[in-house]
């Protein structure tokens, strides 16, 4: 099936300019122009690889959207776009699936954070979305990716990866598994957490990164994007990621990273963050703010180098020791925040 036939199976019209949009990271991403109505579009080929079930992020992002609309909530929306038989999907011949979305002009978008007021804001951007799809009674949100934020199985892969790797690998990688193994008693917290039920399940966006926030021309966030994460997990997840991938102010892939954390950007997403947020967390939640951020560079620390011992065959790579470079940026990370919060 070509790409105008999907369009038209959204849209009813071939009179349309297709131009593929090239800085996404998972799903093969489209800008559709509508001579005839004048609209743009984005249309997405689901990777699921990454995304096995297409109808769950479906179902759940009209779910979000819904509560966002019913909330107190002032940020612009992303609405899917149904197709002519009135479905949010579509099946090409090959099985791939298919979806539109209608597009936000005149925004842009960051991949690292420029400055501490555009930190500020976007923080503030997620604990406002956050904020409004955390009722007292939560809808039925599917995880889209199973285990996506099960620690446990997490350690448990890169402890199997330790047993399986080669020799060489193992050699290479001597002084990074030293510390993730000395430093493994981060995720071991966060398991008994859970397992003690100390962690209230809450609706996470999952991959609140500072480029999944549109922003105006005068870098005033618009709308929090990309629900192809959401999920029912703790909130912690999200801050912990938050201050993972705005505070590094070096690309993930340096190896050579040194002082890459920063320390002013950190305090800044976390006044930003409990803007909306404060109010509604317990104080096992808030206590735990700062543990959080550490452990989820950790183990985002323990994917890299899991990857790396298992070959590098999750995370594409353009040389032998990319995975491992990004490891020793993780881990770099985490050093500096550990001695900001002088804990190491």
């Amino acid at each position: 099936m070509e790409l105008k036939q999907i369009v038209t199976g959204f849209t009813g019209t071939e009179n349309c300019t297709v131009s593929p949009i090239t800085n996404g990271l998972i799903n093969t991403t489209y800008l559709v122009e509508d001579h005839d109505s004048t609209e743009k579009f984005i249309l997405q080929k689901v990777n699921t690889r990454v995304f096995p079930f297409p109808e769950i992020i479906s179902q759940n992002h009209i779910l979000i959207n819904r509560m966002l609309e019913d909330g107190d909530y002032p940020l612009q929306l992303v609405k899917p776009k149904e197709t002519l038989s009135g479905n949010f999907m579509m099946t090409d011949e090959n099985g791939e699936s298919w979806r539109m979305f209608g597009f936000i002009e005149d925004t842009k978008t960051y991949f690292k954070i420029p400055d501490l007021k555009t930190a500020y804001e976007s923080a503030k951007a997620v604990g406002r979305f956050l904020n409004t799809v955390n009722p007292d009674l939560l809808p039925d949100i599917q995880a889209p990716i199973p285990d996506f934020i099960n620690f446990e199985k997490r350690v448990l892969d890169y402890q199997t990866s330790l047993q399986q790797a080669n020799e060489d690998l193992l050699k290479n990688a001597a002084q990074e598994i030293e510390t993730m193994n000395k430093l493994l008693f981060l995720p071991e917290k966060w398991i008994k957490m859970e397992k003690d039920h100390l962690l209230p399940k809450r609706i996470i966006h999952g991959d609140p990164n500072v480029r999944n926030i549109l922003f105006d021309k005068t870098s005033r966030p618009l709308a929090v994007i990309d629900l192809d994460t959401v999920t029912v997990s703790t909130i912690l997840y999200d801050f912990g990621d938050m201050a993972r991938s705005y505070t590094n102010i070096l690309d993930e892939d340096n190896g050579d990273a040194d002082n890459n954390f920063n320390p002013q950007i950190y305090r800044t997403v976390k006044d930003g963050f409990l803007l909306y947020l404060k109010q509604k967390l317990t104080y096992g939640e808030l206590e735990n703010l700062d543990y959080a951020a550490q452990t989820v560079i950790y183990i985002q620390a323990v994917r890299f180098l899991t990857d790396y011992l298992n070959g590098s065959t999750y995370y594409s790579t353009k040389y032998a020791e990319h995975n491992l470079d990004r490891t020793k940026n993780q881990l770099e990370l985490l050093k500096g925040l550990r001695k900001y919060l002088r804990v190491d």
